[in-house]
C-alpha cells in the first residue's frame, strides 16, 4: 500500500468535493433512501446521507468514481453523520458499524480501481469522521448555559464504534472533519487512541479540520484558529486545516494563519463560495480553481479540495490549476530540550 505522507513530499493532492450535492443531483425520494432493505421503516430516511451505503452503493460509488475521474487523490466515505448519536434521529443506531464498514469498501473498490489504472497516482480513502449533531461545549438551553444534550463518554462510545467500523472496511486514514467544538474533535482523538491501543493494529493517520463560522475567525465554540490549532496538535496529526461555512474568498486569511503555524501538512477545502438566497451555490468550477492556485503559489497549503457546493468539475479545475506548483515546505520545528 502507498504512504500518503511520502506523497505530500512530492506534490499537493487534491481530495474530493460534496458528497451531499451530488446525492441530490439523483433526486433521491423517500423510496430511494429505503430501498428494499427499509422499505418499512417506522420512520421517513429521506436526507440521511449515510443509510444509502446500505440501500444504493451503487450511487455512492458512481460519484466517488466521478471524483477520482475528476482528478481526487483522496476519497472521503460517506459517513459524516455515521455515528449513533446522529442516527438516533432516524432510530438507526444499530446500523452504524454496517454503515461505517460498507461506506469505506465501497470508497476502497472505487480507490483501489483508479490506483490499478495509473499506480504512479495512488488514490487513498478518508474515514470522514463529521461534528455530530450535539455538542460538548454549548448548551442547547439559552436559559441553562450548564446544561449539556450529551456526555464526554457517549460521545466517545459513538466515535469508537464509528472508528472500529471505518478501519474494519478498510480506509487509509481518518479525517475528523467540519469541527465547530473542539471538545467533540477532542472525543474523537481521544476515540481514534483508545481504538487503536485496545486492538494494536498499527495507527492510522489523522487528519483535522475545522470550521471558521464567520468573519470573527473563530470556531462556533468561540476558539481562535491559533486555539484551535493548539487544542488538537497533541493528535500529531498528518494534516490540519479548514472546509466548510465559508468560501475560498472568505477562508483565505485563515488559510494563510494556519500555514504559518501548522508544523504538520495544511488542507483547505472550501465552499463554492457563500449560499444565495436559495441556498445554493454559485461559485464557477474555474473560480475555486483560481482561488485555490493563488493559495497554492503562495505555498500555503498541501491539501486541497472543495466542500458544499462543490462538484466534479470543481475538482477537476482546482486539480488542474495546482497540479505544477510545489506543496507547502513542513517548517523546521526546533526541539525545546
Amino acid at each position: 500500500m502507498s504512504d500518503i505522507r511520502k506523497e505530500l513530499q512530492k506534490r499537493i493532492l487534491i481530495i474530493d468535493g460534496a458528497m451531499g450535492t451530488m446525492i441530490q443531483r439523483h433526486k433521491p425520494t423517500e423510496e430511494t433512501y429505503r430501498g428494499e432493505r427499509f422499505k418499512n421503516w417506522s420512520m421517513d430516511l429521506k436526507n440521511n446521507s449515510d443509510i444509502l451505503n446500505l440501500t444504493q452503493p451503487q450511487i455512492i460509488e458512481g460519484i466517488h468514481k466521478q471524483y477520482l475521474e475528476a482528478g481526487a487523490d483522496i476519497i472521503e466515505t460517506n459517513t459524516f453523520a455515521g455515528t449513533a448519536i446522529a442516527q438516533e434521529d432516524f432510530k438507526l443506531e444499530e446500523y452504524v458499524y454496517e454503515i461505517n464498514v460498507e461506506g469505506a469498501k465501497i470508497a476502497r473498490r472505487a480507490a483501489d480501481e483508479y490506483t490499478a489504472k495509473n499506480p504512479s497516482k495512488p488514490r487513498f480513502v478518508a474515514g470522514a469522521i463529521g461534528p455530530l449533531n450535539r455538542t460538548l461545549s454549548l448548551s442547547p438551553d439559552v436559559n441553562n448555559p450548564g446544561y449539556r444534550a450529551v456526555t464526554w463518554d457517549q460521545v466517545v462510545k459513538a466515535y469508537y464504534e464509528q472508528i472500529q467500523g471505518l478501519v474494519d472496511g478498510g480506509v487509509d486514514l481518518l479525517l475528523i472533519e467540519t469541527i465547530f467544538d473542539t471538545l467533540n474533535a477532542k472525543a474523537a482523538i481521544f476515540a481514534i487512541k483508545k481504538y487503536f491501543k485496545d486492538t494494536g493494529k498499527p495507527e492510522l493517520p489523522i487528519s483535522i479540520s475545522g470550521t471558521i463560522t464567520d468573519a470573527s475567525g473563530r470556531t462556533l465554540s468561540g476558539q481562535t484558529l491559533e486555539a484551535f490549532y493548539i487544542s488538537v496538535m497533541h493528535a500529531k496529526p498528518l494534516s490540519v486545516g479548514l472546509n466548510c461555512a465559508l468560501g475560498a474568498k472568505e477562508m483565505r486569511p485563515h488559510i494563510e494563519e494556519l500555514s504559518q503555524i501548522a508544523n504538520c501538512y495544511v488542507s483547505a477545502y472550501p465552499n463554492a463560495g457563500l449560499p444565495n438566497a436559495m441556498g445554493e451555490y454559485d461559485e464557477r468550477p474555474e473560480d475555486t480553481g483560481h482561488f485555490l492556485e493563488e493559495w497554492a503559489k503562495e505555498g500555503w497549503v498541501n491539501i486541497v479540495g472543495g466542500c458544499c457546493g462543490t462538484t466534479p468539475d470543481h475538482i477537476k479545475h482546482i486539480a488542474e490549476h495546482v497540479r505544477n506548483l510545489k506543496p507547502r515546505e513542513l517548517p523546521v520545528v526546533e526541539e525545546v530540550l
